[in-house]
């Protein structure tokens, strides 16, 4: 999950895997998979950011090991 910001100045955390499009016009908006939509203060470049970040912590290969 990533964290984002409401307009509001909410902090939201969002399952990136549900995020089906990014755009601003000019506020960022998010639209899940479920149709669900969010406005937020990131840009879009720093939500991919984030989006990208968290998948490599996710994913990356274990440290230390046997």
């Amino acid at each position: 999950m990533i964290a984002l910001t409401r307009l509001n100045g909410q902090p939201v955390m969002v399952n990136s895997d549900l995020i089906e499009q990014i755009e601003e016009t000019p506020d960022t908006v998010v639209t899940l998979t479920s149709g669900n939509r969010l406005v937020v203060r990131d840009r879009m470049a720093d939500v991919q950011a984030k989006i990208i970040e968290f998948k490599r912590r996710i994913h990356a290969p274990e440290r230390g090991g046997v």
